[in-house]
């Protein structure tokens, strides 16, 4: 006989799934706020910034936004390419301690 789902447990994990999600989120977005500069303003400001930007209702203007915003996260992709980039070359040259030889080495005045 089949052993029958235990439902209560299931509920439990999605639940505790659900609650990870959410604090994920809100860790994300303070990141993001920080990563902007946000957090350079004041907490009034934000909040009044954010609640126009939720009550705009100009498809224009929040075309412009999307497009600012899709830049932001373009140069930040390209940005952190580039840190990776760099960083794999200096642990490639930190790992290259001197000990390889120039080309020409050992063939002498020619």
């Amino acid at each position: 006989m089949r052993r029958p789902r235990n439902f209560d447990a299931e509920l439990q994990a999605l639940s505790d799934r659900a609650k990870a999600l959410k604090a994920a989120r809100l860790t994300q977005l303070g990141e993001f706020v920080i990563a902007t500069g946000a957090d350079a303003l004041g907490t009034e400001v934000l909040a009044g910034a954010l609640l126009a930007a939720v009550g705009n209702e100009d498809a224009a203007r929040k075309e412009a936004w999307r497009k600012r915003g899709a830049a932001f996260f373009q140069q930040r992709g390209a940005r952190k390419s580039r840190q990776q980039a760099a960083a794999e070359s200096d642990d490639g040259a930190a790992q290259n301690t001197g000990t390889a030889q120039p080309a020409d080495a050992g063939q002498g005045p020619q």
